[in-house]
C-alpha cells in the first residue's frame, strides 16, 4: 500500500530539520529525508558553528529553542556574550535525532530522491531511492531544504539570475590538543580590540573567539605577513581567518577557514569544480595547522581533529517564488502580512578579491516574506534556506542559521494553518 504524508521535507539541514519538527510537533504526518546519515547540515557536515547571532525581534524560534535546550542537556551549548548558538557538532547530531524523535517524523538516512510525480502545478509525490531500492512517496507538501534546490530542480522549476554569481566556498576544520589557557591569554595581550578578539569562562570551560582577514586593521597583521614571507602560508591563505572554541570540547578549536580561492568563484553545482575545491582545501588545512603550530602559543601538541564532510557553500540556486525578495526591500526594512523571519544580520559578500568583500550592516530589523519559499511554479512546492527566492545581495543576509531555523518552521506553520491538507 501506497504511504501518504502531509509533509515530506527533503534535506535534514538547518532550515529542513526546523520545517520537519515543527509540522511534526503540530501533528502532521511527516517524512524527513536525508541524503547524509545524520542530521544538521551546516552545523555538523560543515562544521559552521557557533551560529551567527540575529535580531532580538526573531519570530518563529520555537525549533532554534528546543535545540538549544537538547544541547543544554548533552552539554553541547553555551550562551557566549549573549549568542545562544555556540554548538558542538557532534553532539548536534544527537540532539537533532532525539528531537524529530519527540516529534514524531519519520526520518530516511541515506536517501535521495530520484523523480517527481506532477499533476499540473502540483507535485503529487517523490520516487525516493535508498542502495538499490526505489519507492514511491505521495505527499500533500514537498518542502525543500536541500540547499541546492534539488526538487525544484528535478520539478523543472524556475530559478532567479540564469548566469548565476557565487561566493568564495570554504572548507572548515577543528584542531584538538591547544592549550586555551596559554593560548587565551596570548590573544588577549595581544589584540586589545574587543570587537575582534574576545574571552570568557562559561561552566568552568575557557572560551574565546578571534579572527583576521585581507582588509582592515587587524593586530594579527604582522604574524601572517611573516608566515607568507617564511613560506609557512599562501597569500591566499591569509583572506579570511577566523577561529572559535566548541562547547564540550575544553582543549579543541574550529575555524571557519581556509576559504578557497578561484578566478571566477567555485560553482559549487558543478563536481569537477567541488572536487577541486576540497583537495585545495585540505592542503591549505595543512598549512593553517601548521602555522597555528608554530605562531600561536598554546598549539605546540595541537592537531587536526575534524575536517568538515561539505564545503560551505554561501550560495548556489535561487528559486523563482510566488514574491521575489529584494535587497531594497531588505535596506528598507519593509513589512509583509505574513512574514517568516525577523532579522538584522548584515548584507555579507565574501569575495575572492581583497577590499570587494561586501559587510553592509541596515538600520533596522527587516522581514521576510513566507511568498519568497514559496515556488512560482507548484502551489504545494515550498523552499527553505539557502534557495529562497531573494536577489543575490539580499540572499547574502538572510543565509544564516537562525534565519533558516526560522525559514523552515514559519513554512510548516504556514502549511498548518492557512492551506487545506
Amino acid at each position: 500500500m501506497q504511504k501518504h504524508y502531509d509533509v515530506v521535507v527533503v534535506g535534514g539541514g538547518t532550515a529542513g530539520c526546523a520545517a520537519a519538527y515543527t509540522a511534526g510537533k503540530l501533528g502532521l504526518t511527516t517524512l524527513l529525508i536525508e541524503k547524509n546519515i545524520h542530521l544538521g547540515g551546516s552545523i555538523t557536515s560543515g562544521l559552521v558553528i557557533p551560529a551567527m547571532k540575529s535580531s532580538g525581534n526573531q519570530i518563529n524560534t520555537d525549533f532554534f529553542n528546543a535545540l538549544i535546550l537538547e544541547l543544554q542537556d548533552l552539554g553541547g551549548q553555551v550562551t557566549y556574550f549573549d549568542n545562544p548558538g555556540w554548538f558542538n557538532p557532534e553532539l548536534c547530531k544527537i540532539a537533532l535525532d532525539r528531537l524529530m524523535a519527540k516529534a514524531n517524523v519519520e526520518v530516511l538516512f541515506d536517501t535521495h530522491v530520484t523523480a517527481i510525480d506532477i499533476t499540473d502545478k502540483v507535485i503529487n509525490g517523490l520516487t525516493i531511492t535508498s542502495q538499490m531500492l526505489s519507492v514511491y512517496i505521495a505527499a500533500t507538501n514537498i518542502v525543500d531544504a536541500t540547499g541546492n534546490c534539488e526538487v525544484g530542480t528535478l520539478a523543472g522549476c524556475t530559478f532567479l539570475d540564469a548566469e548565476n554569481k557565487f561566493q568564495p566556498v570554504s572548507l572548515r576544520f577543528e584542531m584538538g590538543g591547544v592549550g586555551l589557557k596559554t593560548f587565551g591569554k596570548w590573544i588577549m595581550d595581544y589584540d586589545k580590540d574587543s570587537n575582534v578578539t574576545t574571552s570568557a569562562v562559561i561552566g568552568g570551560q575557557a572560551h574565546l573567539s578571534t579572527a583576521f582577514t585581507d582588509s582592515g586593521e587587524w593586530a594579527l597583521v604582522p604574524i601572517f605577513e611573516d608566515a607568507v614571507e617564511n613560506n609557512v602560508l599562501k597569500v591566499e591563505d591569509t583572506g579570511y581567518f577566523q577561529l572559535f572554541t566548541i562547547p564540550g570540547k575544553p582543549d579543541a578549536v574550529a575555524f571557519n577557514c581556509p576559504r578557497i580561492y578561484s578566478n571566477p568563484e567555485i560553482n559549487p553545482l558543478d563536481n569537477a569544480q567541488t572536487s577541486e575545491a576540497l583537495i585545495k582545501g585540505r592542503e591549505a588545512i595543512i598549512r593553517l595547522a601548521n602555522f597555528c603550530k608554530i605562531y600561536f602559543p598554546g598549539f605546540k601538541n595541537a592537531y587536526i581533529s575534524n575536517i568538515a564532510d561539505a564545503l560551505g557553500v554561501r550560495v548556489s540556486r535561487r528559486i523563482k517564488g510566488k514574491y521575489i525578495y529584494t535587497v531594497e526591500d531588505l535596506r528598507s526594512g519593509k513589512k509583509f502580512d505574513n512574514p517568516v523571519l525577523v532579522g538584522n544580520y548584515p548584507i555579507d559578500v565574501h569575495s575572492n578579491r581583497p577590499e570587494k568583500s561586501v559587510l553592509e550592516h541596515t538600520m533596522q530589523d527587516y522581514q521576510l516574506p513566507v511568498e519568497a519559499l514559496m515556488s512560482a511554479d507548484y502551489d504545494n512546492l515550498f523552499v527553505a534556506g539557502r534557495c529562497i527566492s531573494a536577489d543575490f545581495y539580499a540572499q547574502a543576509a538572510l543565509r544564516i542559521q537562525p534565519s533558516c531555523f526560522s525559514m523552515g518552521e514559519g513554512v510548516s506553520k504556514y502549511i498548518i494553518f492557512t492551506r487545506k491538507l
